[in-house]
């Protein structure tokens, strides 16, 4: 059996050698002629899986995104195909709301202002926007709520309108699908006129989808003297990037918000999972056995930590300011796609054990960390 994953795709190896020859292919560059006699095709979301595609797909048996959008896969002509399909929901969901916290937490320190007090809202309550509400839930922070869909479907009570939340919040963060048609449709969910609701100190966040805010909209406004702090993980045109934007931005990333090596493996891990259950296969294998030590382990708090030490901790694991240099840095002489491919290893909260957290204890493990309790 022939088995093509994307090169970004970690311990692919791992899970599906046993099943067969596993090969891997340049996501943004994979043809057609690539897939003649493939069975299963693992990809990522820069690779588009539509019929043009497909069309050499003689022997193709199983697509899995490892991602938790599906906008680039054509899953209504898999259906017609009889290709089975699956993606990865929530796979990278605690990677993006940990990236969102330590991008709040850094604006929070370079401003000199606190979390505690500020409305933060979220637009768009999946699987990442309900991580990120649970994880920030100790922080004394105020919540508002978007997503109409499921205040439809009667799971989310509290939702209020993207109208309210760009009015009201001091922190607007986006988490919604990619979607161009229709009552729900978020491609330029955010244009000039709704920008032009924030708060004039609003910090806002998109870790989302490019589309969902018009970057020349918001160049617009930027140039216009907009006191925003902005940071972007997506961008319009990917990888062809509106780099005008950069000089406005404060953190600029390369669609990395999710790529801790747990949330990327995590995807692998999902796939793996689908794949048994179509074969009536007993899924045994587990990510713990197959991922490295990081680098630091433990962390022990001095009776002086405070408030504003949660900043520092945070950091420690994840600091955007890194990668917000590297593309900085980088981008022109490397590209963004080399940048994102190349992406260096990022572990999440929980790999970090705190001893001595004391009345910290609470908010450090609603975060996500692993806390030891002292008696």
């Amino acid at each position: 059996m022939k088995i093509l994953a994307d090169q970004n795709m970690p311990l692919v190896e791992a899970f599906f050698a046993e099943f067969g020859e596993v090969t891997r292919f340049d996501g943004r560059s994979l043809t057609p002629e690539q897939l003649i006699d493939v069975d299963v095709l693992l990809v990522r979301s820069v690779t588009k899986v539509n019929a043009a595609m497909l069309q050499n797909a003689n022997k193709l048996k199983f697509v899995g995104t490892a991602t938790i959008g599906v906008d680039h896969v054509d899953s209504v002509y898999l259906a017609e195909r009889g290709i089975a399909f699956s993606s990865a929901p929530g796979c990278n969901a605690i990677a993006v709301a940990e990236y969102v916290i330590s991008v709040m937490l850094a604006f929070s320190q370079e401003n000199a202002t606190p979390l505690a007090g500020k409305t933060l809202g979220i637009i768009g309550v999946g699987n990442i926007g309900q991580c990120l509400r649970e994880k920030v839930a100790s922080l004394g922070m105020k919540l508002l709520l978007c997503d109409p869909l499921r205040h439809e479907a009667g799971s989310l009570p509290e939702h209020v309108d993207v109208d309210t939340v760009l009015a009201e919040a001091d922190i607007v963060t986006c988490h919604v699908p990619l979607v161009k048609t229709g009552a729900h449709c978020t491609k330029h969910l955010i244009d000039a006129q709704r920008l032009a609701r924030l708060k004039p100190n609003a910090w806002l966040i998109n870790a989302s989808r490019g589309d969902v805010i018009d970057n020349q909209a918001l160049l617009q406004h930027l140039q216009r003297g907009a006191g925003w702090q902005v940071a972007l993980d997506v961008w319009e045109n990917e990888p062809h990037i509106l780099t005008d934007l950069l000089a406005y931005v404060r953190f600029a990333t390369v669609h990395i918000a999710g790529h801790t090596l747990e949330g990327k493996a995590r995807g692998t891990q999902m796939l793996y999972q689908a794949w048994c259950q179509l074969q009536g296969l007993n899924a045994d294998k587990a990510l713990a056995a197959f991922l490295p030590e990081p680098a630091v382990t433990a962390c022990q708090l001095q009776a002086t930590f405070t408030d504003a030490d949660l900043g520092r901790l945070v950091h420690l694991i994840y600091d955007v300011r890194r990668d917000d240099g590297l593309l900085r840095s980088r981008l022109a002489a490397d590209g963004f796609d080399y940048l994102r491919k190349n992406y260096p290893v990022r572990r999440e909260f929980s790999t970090l054990t705190i001893t001595n957290a004391n009345d910290f204890a609470p908010v450090l493990a609603q975060l996500g960390f692993a806390v030891v309790a002292t008696h």
